[in-house]
């Protein structure tokens, strides 16, 4: 009995195994390729599937979604003869699992080796400045590459980046002082046009402050010279309205007289040759005055004048109110001590 069951219980591990072999599940997004004896047969999708046992055998999973890969800094010369460092990043997707199973050896390997290839070949025609600022250029000539060269291992290169572009450290240093050097420049640019627009304004707000003085000038002078004219009209019409005689006019003028004298820099002044016409008048109207008036009227007390106030150089005969002034003569001005 115990062959027997020893017979048994290895028949039923070998059935065992047998039923695992024969079911395979396979994850979503992902593919199987299936050998028969060493050579392709089929390839498994996502799902359960059912092989030969011990005849069929899975080679190979190969996950179907899209992959990154990022790969070390590479050593690059550029155009000028310049070394950078450059990392790069690569998006890429299997179509095809049997492609990328038989097609080539490592997929991974060969997208790396050829990457790096390409890439200097790509930057080798460019200087420094432009591949620093070319890298959708550089991007897009890689992608290029890599996908007519991939596209027979079954795989599609969706993007390919570049991570860094590193220069030697003295160039990275001479680009900082360009750099530096022009905020600098335009720092001192943007103060200078500053400084011009204020200028300007200040300018301009100086000439509109000038011009609106010169315009309040001009108004008030406008406004002085109306008001004198309108006083000179006034006076006048109450001249004209009052009827003056020649006799108070000469009064008049001679009321002025004094005025000519004051100031102590005046050491002599003029008087005006109608000034004996004015005294004719006065000197007429006194000696009525001191004679009784006309015949007939009642005689009156002599009015007292009163001279005013200063020096007068002029001298009175006796007898007669008439002073005797010579026109046209200087006479110096008296000192009060």
């Amino acid at each position: 009995m115990e062959p027997v069951l020893i017979v048994l219980v290895v028949l039923v591990v070998v059935a065992f195994i047998a039923l695992i072999k024969t079911i395979q599940v396979i994850p979503q997004a992902s593919a199987a390729i299936v050998e028969r004896f060493g050579r392709y047969t089929r390839t498994l999708n996502a799902g359960l599937n059912i092989v030969v046992p011990f005849i069929d055998r899975v080679r190979n999973r190969i996950d179907l979604r899209e992959q990154v890969v990022p790969f070390p800094p590479q050593p690059v010369i550029t155009q000028d003869n310049l070394v950078v460092n450059i990392d790069t990043v690569i998006y890429y997707q299997v179509t095809d699992a049997r492609a990328a199973t038989y097609e080539v050896a490592s997929y991974i390997q060969a997208i790396e080796q050829l990457t790096v290839t390409t890439l200097r070949n790509i930057i080798g025609s460019m200087d420094l400045e432009s591949t620093l600022t070319s890298r959708e250029v550089i991007n897009a000539g890689l992608r290029g590459v890599l996908d007519e060269a991939t596209g027979k291992w079954g795989i599609r290169v969706n993007r390919v980046e570049l991570k860094a572009i590193e220069p030697p450290t003295s160039i990275q240093d001479s680009m900082e002082k360009q750099m530096r050097a022009d905020r600098d420049k335009r720092a001192a640019i943007l103060t200078a046009e500053g400084a011009r627009q204020a200028a300007i304004l200040r300018a301009e707000g100086d000439k509109q402050a000038a011009v609106l003085t010169a315009e309040g000038e001009a108004q008030a002078a406008v406004l002085r010279a109306d008001g004198e004219a309108a006083a000179i009209r006034t006076v006048f019409e109450a001249i004209h309205e009052g009827d003056a005689d020649q006799k108070l006019l000469a009064y008049q003028y001679l009321q002025t007289l004094p005025e000519l004298a004051k100031g102590d820099s005046n050491k002599l002044w003029i008087i005006p040759s109608e000034i004996g016409d004015a005294l004719k008048g006065i000197g007429g109207a006194f000696g009525n005055m001191a004679g009784g008036g006309a015949p007939g009227a009642p005689a009156s007390s002599p009015i007292q004048v009163d001279r005013p106030a200063g020096p007068r150089p002029v001298d009175t005969d006796k007898g007669t109110a008439r002073p005797r002034v010579e026109p046209n003569r200087e006479y110096p001005k008296l000192d009060p001590e």
